[in-house]
């Protein structure tokens, strides 16, 4: 019988790609997280007008194991970490597949700035055992793991890369385009970067600064121009949420996307979750960065396509 050369080519990517993810579970087990499992197929997203959800039986696929990671912050799990695989309707390019994996953690009294200094440790720890060294060689560009990582405010970004104010660019309707054009690619090079403080619109499941409600408590991480995360200070506030799930649900239809119910258990426990720092990282990308390739299909055992 004749070999799968192309698959039989992906076995120096998924021994990194197995040995990352030991790396992973290492690090936050020394930091006393608890692994858990949450369900994969639930009955209500929470919506986001960018993302579609893929249907189930009547339920959804998650695109993230978010709401039922912050049930369980809220009944007493004070550090908890997942990785699994999500889903995501129409995702596909060289950076994206519809099934990938995603590594979520969460920490009660942690707020989005603590939530970065974790991140830089655990993507240098992980990085350093896995691939023995504290440079990485991404797409021809040395990345300084090692040096200290830059932090940049979205405002920042955009006077200094595009030329307007963040506020202009939601004003025009740009703010998107702008960011994948003109600051996405230079950002995270040749250290990575952190971009924070995100315009209140884009505040997602991310709390208010306090000294400045104008933006939310959220940043993403950045390595090479390629987006590795997404974390924030999470919003506590039920009623907040609420009719933040209930605005965005309504933008939703009003663009014809598929309606979603209302997340009513989220919200209902979502009044005795304590402050709280969360994050998603795409282990898929984290892999591909260690393993030098654009290509997402380059570090999966099977691309749909292949199936």
């Amino acid at each position: 019988m004749a070999t799968n050369w192309r698959l039989a080519s992906r076995k120096r990517a998924l021994e990194t790609r197995a040995a990352t993810i030991n790396a992973l579970r290492d690090f936050f087990r020394t930091r006393q997280y608890l692994e858990v499992e949450t369900p994969f197929r639930i009955p209500a997203p929470a919506p986001e007008s960018h993302i579609d959800t893929i249907p189930a039986d009547g339920w959804f696929l998650h695109a993230s194991p978010e709401l039922c990671m912050k049930r369980l912050v809220a009944a007493g799990y004070p550090r908890v970490f997942q990785i699994c695989h999500c889903w995501r309707a129409g995702e596909r390019g060289r950076r994206h597949i519809s099934e990938f994996t995603m590594l979520e953690w969460y920490r009660a009294g942690a707020d989005y700035t603590s939530l970065m200094d974790e991140t830089e440790a655990l993507v240098t720890g992980v990085v350093r055992r896995v691939m023995k060294r504290r440079i990485l060689t991404y797409q021809g560009q040395a990345i300084r793991l090692a040096a200290q990582w830059n932090r940049l405010t979205v405002e920042e970004a955009y006077q200094h890369y595009s030329g307007v104010s963040a506020e202009d660019a939601l004003g025009e309707g740009t703010f998107d385009e702008r960011m994948v054009r003109d600051i996405e690619p230079l950002l995270g090079h040749p250290v990575p970067t952190f971009l924070y403080d995100y315009p209140a619109s884009r505040g997602s499941l991310a709390r208010l600064r306090a000294d400045n409600p104008s933006v939310a408590e959220r940043f993403e991480l950045y390595i090479a121009g390629l987006e590795l995360a997404n974390g924030f200070s999470e919003l506590v506030d039920p009623a907040e949420q609420r009719r933040r799930f209930e605005a965005e649900e309504a933008y939703r239809r009003s663009i014809g996307k598929p309606p979603y119910p209302l997340a009513v258990k989220f919200l209902e426990e979502l009044q005795d979750m304590p402050p709280c720092a969360g994050i998603a990282l795409g282990v898929d990308r984290l892999v591909m960065l260690m393993h030098d390739t654009d290509s997402i299909d380059d570090v999966v055992a099977f691309t749909p396509e292949e199936l």
